[in-house]
């Protein structure tokens, strides 16, 4: 496993974390097995664990809280968000900034996962979505200030939403944010355009998240996919979503293959070749692909001359009424 470190973090991290949303409660999620995963994730040196309490309602907090009982002699990072007060996904600019992040909401919440992870102090608090119109806000300014003051927070940092990194910009001027999560793949790769070079500039940390497009990129999908009703994926792999990706996912796999790899190795292996990125959050719930996955880790970064190459992939997408 490597680790990389950010100016405004207070310590380095595994370049590849763990995405702590499935179980939380995606259809399929089961408790036992998670712990095995997660059990074996710090087996082999991933330190960075993300979660919120968006995830069942504080439940995969929950299993990151047993998670660190188990091994309290080692160093996890542990990183949370807190919910939008109107239940909103993504934020919007015709909320106000005071109805979605209001001071006592954020510090409640912080609090609320303070408890879940049994700890004292979190890694990383996050904002679980954002609008840069809020960025002169003083709620969620004086709690991100407050939070680190009082101990009960190392670093701040904010979500942004999908297929929007630069609608973040803003906000990184007022020198509170010292993280940045934002989907980043082999299909979304716009946030390298303005984003990553801001954040390199001020030592701001990366967190790629979505790194196989919610499982496209990992070779799985056909035509007939369908999850069990509530599921997530059923929202985002709509009909028509899911028609557009799977071509694209034969091309890349095409690509894959003739360099020797499977495509989630690929994906990954994309992520962390580009120096901005501080790690990257696969979704894990099953032991086999956390050994598959943290094996990435060891191997190098692709070839500049490759990833120059996979830019043909790019995807820009932009905000519709999908999710």
């Amino acid at each position: 496993m490597r680790y990389r470190s950010a100016a405004r973090l207070p310590g380095p991290l595994s370049d590849i974390g763990y995405g702590m949303w499935g179980m939380g409660g995606w259809s399929g999620s089961d408790d036992a097995e998670s712990a095995q995963a997660l059990d074996r994730a710090v087996e082999l040196g991933c330190t960075f664990f993300d979660t919120a309490w968006a995830y069942g309602d504080g439940h995969s907090e929950r299993l990151l809280g047993a998670l660190l009982r188990r091994h309290r002699d080692t160093k996890l990072v542990t990183a949370s968000k807190v919910p939008p007060k109107n239940r909103q996904w993504p934020g919007r600019s015709t909320n106000r900034a005071d109805d979605v992040f209001p001071y006592d909401h954020i510090m409640g919440y912080t609090d609320a996962t303070l408890k879940n992870l049994g700890v004292e102090t979190i890694d990383l608090q996050q904002l679980h979505v954002w609008d840069d119109s809020w960025a002169d806000a003083d709620g969620w300014r004086q709690a991100a200030t407050d939070l680190k003051q009082a101990g009960k927070i190392r670093a701040f940092g904010i979500s942004v939403n999908r297929w929007e990194p630069s609608n973040v910009l803003r906000a990184l001027d007022t020198d509170l944010v010292d993280a940045v999560q934002v989907v980043y793949n082999l299909f979304d790769q716009s946030a390298q355009d303005v984003l990553f070079p801001d954040c390199q500039r001020r030592g701001v940390a990366v967190i790629a998240r979505v790194p196989f497009d919610e499982g496209s990129l990992t070779g799985t999908l056909h035509a007939g996919s369908r999850w069990p009703a509530g599921d997530w994926r059923n929202i985002y792999f709509s009909p028509r979503h899911l028609a557009e990706t799977l071509p694209r996912v034969v091309r890349v796999t095409r690509d894959a293959e003739a360099m020797g790899m499977a495509l989630p190795e690929l994906a990954l292996r994309f992520i962390l070749s580009h120096p901005a990125v501080t790690t990257t959050i696969p979704g894990m719930r099953r032991r086999h692909h956390v050994e598959a996955n943290l094996a990435v880790s060891d191997r190098d970064p692709l070839d500049p001359a490759v990833v120059a190459r996979l830019d043909v992939h790019r995807w820009n997408r932009v905000p519709d009424d999908r999710p």
